[in-house]
């Protein structure tokens, strides 16, 4: 008898332990707020699209607003700001700055709301989801390190100085830095992630320096950009490798271009995961490790035709 009242007892406090589980669970998802680098961007324009087919899989209702930055760190605190005061369930962040936006970050979490930073870094959010960027400088550098048999002129054209491109730019750095033939001669230059600035750098490149073997370019914006540049000024026989394997890069890859790879990305993945993450959380379901990596794919002249693209558009 002693023992089935002790079995019950336990059967009931287990059962009492388990009740706030399931009412937290029921937390709805009623509202998304999204603020990303640039919506000039078709990368960010992506991860907006994921993160609402995946809101609208938990909640067909959910509201999600998509804003813009424009990279400008005092926009991106108006926003977050808007959403706090909007009562959004869960922020997603890329960051323009992952140090100095943690005040906001800090602000929205203290009001209740789930903050997952997407694609790049924030101090102070609840997790991050982003492409293992170290790894696809890596493979992009790698392969201008083998096309060069491991010598010759090669520039690093660098971007807006956020955690995804900081990692980029030290993997390419530690590839080429296996080939002590190959001599850098430049890799501090921002072209700010967009095909006009990559333009304008890879201009600034061909007129200062003779000799450019290869040019490594922190996204694929850049990258056509710079072979635009090098088109317009007659400049051929170089190789320029990018990352994030999106549709215009596989244009690129298919035609007449100076680009031969791209380390590829998946923000739609991406966007997906975090919103999934971040109800998660929402529910009392942390993530084993907050910070997810998404392992990159090099996309080249060789593989692409059978390259399936972002998720989104299969």
């Amino acid at each position: 008898m002693f023992k089935q009242k002790t079995a019950l007892s336990t059967i009931v406090l287990a059962l009492s332990l388990a009740l706030p589980a399931a009412h937290a669970a029921d937390k709805p998802l009623k509202s998304i707020g999204i603020s990303v680098g640039s919506l000039g961007n078709p990368y960010f324009v992506t991860i907006a699209q994921g993160a609402e087919k995946k809101a609208k899989q938990i909640n067909a209702n959910a509201k999600i607003t998509t804003v813009s930055a424009d990279y400008d760190l005092n926009k991106q605190f108006t926003q977050i700001d808007n959403f706090i005061s909007a009562h959004v369930d869960m922020i997603l962040l890329n960051a323009v700055d992952p140090k100095a936006i943690e005040p906001a970050v800090k602000k929205a979490r203290a009001a209740g709301i789930v903050v997952i930073a997407v694609d790049v870094a924030a101090a102070g959010a609840d997790a991050t989801v982003q492409t293992n960027n170290v790894q696809a400088g890596e493979l992009s550098c790698a392969f201008i390190a083998k096309k060069l048999n491991g010598k010759g002129n090669v520039v690093i054209e660098n971007g807006p100085p956020v955690s995804s491109v900081v990692d980029r730019v030290n993997g390419c750095k530690s590839a080429l830095a296996k080939a002590p033939g190959i001599k850098v001669l430049s890799d501090d230059q921002d072209a700010k992630g967009s095909r006009e600035g990559g333009m304008n750098a890879m201009q600034g490149y061909l007129t200062r320096f003779p000799k450019v073997d290869a040019v490594f370019t922190i996204n694929d914006p850049q990258a056509v950009g710079s072979d635009l540049a090098a088109k317009q000024l007659h400049r051929g026989s170089i190789v320029i490798t990018s990352v994030d394997g999106a549709p215009d890069i596989e244009s690129a890859l298919k035609s007449d271009t100076l680009v031969q790879a791209s380390a590829s990305q998946d923000p739609w993945a991406m966007a997906q995961t975090a919103v999934g993450v971040g109800y998660g959380i929402m529910n009392g379901q942390k993530p084993a490790n907050p910070m997810i990596q998404m392992p990159p794919t090099l996309v080249t002249r060789d593989n692409v035709n059978s390259y399936k693209g972002w998720s989104s558009a299969h």
